[in-house]
């Protein structure tokens, strides 16, 4: 069996866990007998508007579509970058950019054999609906967020809502990657429940780096500071603002107490503006976005992990904070609660009750060990290969 795979971003060249998944699931088809065609945008050069295949890696053929875009850009930042190219080929917004990358998936769908579509979120919807009208070949969409995730259930663009709409309904069938998701997808969508499966997004703890604990943050844990680490986009969807008021709250009952946050995005000056006028700037750490071994490092040397994320489908982070062996709290509202047991939760709201948490966690070290050391044991069977035995289930169901 071969699947024509249409995404937005790959590592490395990626801003978040889209590129993550997408990786993960390709690597594991192939591990289960199943070629991948990976089709995505990447800049190769202004002047040249055609694909060509390459080997990225042994494990993956891979289709390069010209663009601008080398990872995941909203709607504002792809503005500045396109400003660079006026005179250009490329999309006027990032709207538009993804209807001309929706043309060229008709063009590689055209040249290519393949069995099954599988189509990544709503940027490549378009390039998988045309590559089914071209082939007649059945369409898997899979949704990793919808508009609803990515606004915190506010203000909903209704291009974005029609284009997601309009590729689930479109499609043979819907995988989404937690039943946290797939509710607001026959909520807000009316797709029908029967048409949608779930599959958790996994981890390989083989393919995950493992590094030596972050040296300044050692430094400041050997003068007695405990370290709460937030991974992720700074984004209205992650929550770092809930995270920042429940910071506020620990700090007045455990001062010595450091909140480290990894990660970049549109809200970076606004959170950065909250820790002032909180009074705790002193006791935030903002490190940027790190990948690799910068963020194992980090993973390594933190007391506890939080995801306070408004609305998250998945979220691969805490997966990855628990295989580092650092006990993790996460938002009810995340799909990865639901396969995760060992760890604390708390609605996004709820800051009061983030903080206790969190306190409970860094002023109790047997919780936090045993928290730990289950959590490692649970995580390291969340696979990408049964997350592939299901796809490859929905596959077969199909052709």
């Amino acid at each position: 069996m071969r699947v024509l795979m249409f995404g937005w971003e790959f590592p490395p060249h990626n801003s978040g866990g889209l590129g993550v998944a997408c990786q993960g699931i390709a690597r594991a088809l192939k591990k289960n007998g199943i070629d991948v065609l990976f089709v995505l945008p990447k800049a190769i050069g202004v002047n040249e508007d055609f694909e060509f295949d390459f080997a990225q890696d042994v494990f993956l053929d891979v289709v390069n579509v010209n663009s601008i875009l080398a990872a995941y850009q909203n709607r504002l930042s792809y503005q500045t970058i396109r400003g660079k190219y006026a005179e250009s080929i490329y999309g006027a917004t990032l709207f538009d950019e993804v209807m001309r990358y929706g043309i060229k998936g008709g063009d590689i769908a055209k040249r290519n054999k393949f069995d099954v579509i599988h189509a990544h979120d709503w940027l490549s919807f378009p390039a998988g609906v045309t590559a089914k009208e071209v082939s007649g070949k059945p369409l898997v969409v899979h949704i990793h967020a919808t508009e609803f995730d990515r606004t915190g259930n506010g203000f909903v663009d209704k291009r974005v809502y029609e284009v997601e709409k309009m590729g689930m309904e479109a499609a043979d069938h819907v995988v989404s990657v937690s039943e946290f998701t797939k509710k607001i997808i026959v909520d807000n969508y009316d797709i029908s429940p029967s048409k949608i499966s779930v599959a958790h997004n996994g981890i390989e703890s083989d393919q995950t780096p493992i590094a030596s604990p972050d040296a300044s943050l050692l430094e400041l844990k050997k003068n007695g500071y405990r370290i709460v680490l937030f991974v992720g986009r700074l984004t209205l969807q992650k929550g770092p603002d809930y995270f920042l008021h429940a910071a506020k709250r620990i700090l007045d009952y455990a001062p010595k107490t450091i909140f480290a946050i990894a990660g970049s995005g549109d809200m970076e000056r606004q959170t950065m503006e909250l820790s002032a006028s909180l009074g705790i700037s002193r006791n935030v750490l903002f490190l940027g976005f790190l990948r690799g071994e910068a963020l194992s490092s980090v993973y390594r040397a933190a007391d506890i992990f939080v995801m306070p994320s408004v609305s998250e489908p998945f979220g691969i982070t805490p997966l990855e904070s628990l295989l580092h062996d650092t006990p993790v709290v996460l938002s009810k509202q995340s799909g990865a609660s639901e396969v995760i047991l060992h760890a604390l939760k708390t609605d996004f709201w709820d800051t009061e009750d983030m903080a206790d948490k969190i306190l409970s966690v860094i002023r109790y070290p047997s919780l936090k060990e045993e928290m730990a050391r289950n959590g490692h044991k649970e995580v390291a069977l969340q696979t990408w290969d049964k997350t592939a035995h299901k796809l490859k289930s929905v596959y077969s169901n199909l052709t």
